[in-house]
């Protein structure tokens, strides 16, 4: 059976329905059932991107395979943009500065401000205004080290939220952790909420934002998976 990309979304009842309603294929949340269990992911993460994040409260990290080869996944990763099917972009708006990933921007709904104060917001607060990625690091190709063939988007974040780091990250599967799929795809975000770690600790902040950002990434994964084993199939039937 021929494989079918994702459904476009036609607004913002829709990114609703596709984002947040429907139920996914796959769940992608990586579940820390201890601390040494989050170190070691820490670790991982500051050998292969040069970042730590053992200061931030919240570390979240998705993970889907995907059966495509790594540098197809990470060129699908590169058209990244406001027209994406695997994104909600009725909800959250991407913009990127000069059609390059190397600035995003993000409104909610996408208003460019908030509407009650184009410059200061409500209350001194940029409430439609989600975040600002700035690229640290784009690695296009592995480094010569590399035995996973690694590639990666690395962003530090500002704006109303999170302030920390935003990371896509590819790789090679490693069989002797269970992965059969060609590549494996990892979406992280580590940040405390509005920079202060005593509302990290907030556990009604803890589970409204989890229950919002793990359903909708869930679908992002699964969507990007959907898209990208139907581009690589029409890719290989041409």
């Amino acid at each position: 059976m021929l494989k079918q990309p994702p459904p476009n979304s036609t607004g913002i009842f829709s990114d609703i329905r596709l984002f947040f309603l429907d139920k996914p294929e796959v769940e992608t949340k990586i579940k820390f059932h201890s601390e040494e269990e989050r170190s070691f992911y820490s670790k991982n993460i500051l050998q292969r991107t040069g970042i730590g994040v053992d200061m931030f409260r919240v570390l979240n990290i998705h993970r889907i395979g995907i059966e495509t080869p790594v540098s197809f996944v990470f060129d699908e990763l590169m058209k990244w943009n406001g027209d994406s099917s695997c994104w909600p972009n009725h909800i959250a708006k991407v913009t990127l500065k000069e059609d390059k990933l190397e600035q995003i921007k993000v409104n909610l709904f996408g208003w460019p401000a908030d509407p009650f104060n184009s410059k200061k917001g409500l209350a001194g607060l940029q409430l439609f205004h989600l975040f600002n990625l700035n690229a640290i690091k784009i690695q296009k190709t592995p480094e010569p080290f590399d035995f996973d063939n690694a590639r990666f988007l690395l962003y530090k974040c500002s704006g109303g939220y999170p302030i920390g780091y935003f990371l896509m990250y590819v790789r090679s599967s490693i069989p002797e952790r269970g992965e059969k799929e060609m590549a494996q795809l990892f979406m992280m975000v580590g940040f405390n909420f509005y920079g202060n770690k005593t509302l990290s600790r907030l556990n009604i902040i803890n589970k409204t934002w989890q229950a919002i950002h793990n359903r909708a990434t869930t679908h992002i994964m699964n969507k990007f998976k959907q898209l990208s084993e139907w581009r690589f199939e029409q890719f290989i039937n041409q």
